[in-house]
């Protein structure tokens, strides 16, 4: 299929030579013209992906009690950042706050700021926390004001471009994506090479046409994120799906309509996704000498807040079918088979919570 933004990648890689993955990816997902956030309704049963938070509220409340005892844990200082990376249709901060109506101190302490670049969603947003105040938008980290701060984010991380590297004789060169005699994207190899100081130990024994991924945007968000921690004391929450140590493989996907598509066929038009190297993430918010805990997964995370107690509150003296389907709900977002081993809770600050 051809889309408007498919023909304009063509002409600049016939003008320019192949494009990098990651140089692709980010005209797939931001360009403001014809870019996926710029035109798609990603989230929920009309989009092509459905989020844990439009799941189930009960997720986006477990986020709280986290975010409660971490500011709990800070000193409970009167007036604090909330931050929220990627807030989506806004449901998780919504969820959030709601929890925090049982501890009024938090709630008249925080200062809600959304970290968000799409007007579309910023609209959307707006109208989900309409009936909240102390709300602010920004469109990076470095507008939020100097106070202790806790930042959230939930599948943030996952859309951040990425560098591919496809080992060929004994090098590591480049993935990208270039055009070939009819006009159709397709993969090959640019002339970037890794060093090898950047791989993993057992790189030479990896057979040729293995794939190495790596993200410097991630890490450098990451690095971001816990500077500004670091300077205003607090604590950051980034829940996504991924795997705790570097490795090997490809694990970049697209998805519309809630299904698999070609990663070249539908340039945006489809959300384009791979998954996040925490073991690589830990190292950078360990470089900036922050309490770093270990690496959990989400349903054993939310388990521990209190996911199985709540389901039970909500569903008390309801219908059969609404205990059925707060069951359901709950087993989606934590049984090992469905997002609960997948997606991961990586957490860092000034503070530690957990071991």
């Amino acid at each position: 299929m051809t889309t408007p933004l498919k023909s304009r990648i063509i002409t600049h890689i016939k003008n320019s030579g192949p494009l990098p993955l990651a140089e692709y990816m980010h005209w797939c997902m931001a360009d403001p013209r014809d870019g996926y956030y710029a035109n798609q309704e990603a989230i929920g049963a009309k989009g092509d992906f459905i989020t844990a938070p439009e799941i189930s509220q009960i997720f986006g409340e477990m986020i709280g009690i986290w975010a409660v005892e971490t500011w709990e844990a800070l000193g409970k200082p009167s007036s604090f950042n909330l931050v929220e990376l990627g807030p989506g249709k806004g449901t998780l901060m919504l969820d959030l706050l709601r929890i925090g109506n049982a501890v009024p101190e938090f709630l008249n302490a925080a200062q809600v700021q959304m970290i968000e670049t799409s007007e579309k969603l910023i609209t959307t947003q707006k109208q989900t926390l309409a009936h909240h105040d102390n709300i602010t938008w920004h469109k990076s980290l470095q507008e939020i004001p100097p106070q202790p701060t806790l930042v959230i984010a939930n599948e943030f991380l996952d859309v951040l471009p990425i560098r591919q590297y496809v080992k060929t004789e004994n090098q590591w060169r480049e993935h990208a994506i270039g055009v070939d005699k009819k006009d159709n994207l397709v993969w090959t190899l640019g002339t970037g090479i890794l060093d090898s100081d950047s791989l993993p130990q057992d790189a030479s024994s990896q057979p040729d046409g293995a794939i190495f991924e790596i993200s410097t945007i991630r890490e450098a968000f990451i690095a971001n994120t816990a500077d500004l921690i670091k300077e205003n004391k607090g604590a950051a929450l980034f829940i996504d799906y991924g795997h705790g140590k570097t490795g090997f493989g490809d694990t970049v996907q697209a998805m519309r309509a809630h299904g698999f598509t070609g990663i070249l066929e539908e340039p945006g038009l489809a959300d384009l996704t791979s998954h996040v190297d925490f073991d690589a993430l830990a190292k950078t918010a360990n470089s900036a000498e922050l309490q770093v805990s270990a690496l959990v997964k989400q349903g054993e995370f939310l388990l521990a807040k209190g996911l199985i107690e709540r389901a039970g509150q909500l569903g008390h003296q309801q219908s059969p079918e609404i205990q059925e389907q707060l069951t359901q709900q709950a087993e989606r977002l934590a049984l090992p088979d469905e997002m609960g081993n997948l997606f991961k809770v990586f957490e860092f600050g000034t503070v530690k919570n957990r071991d």
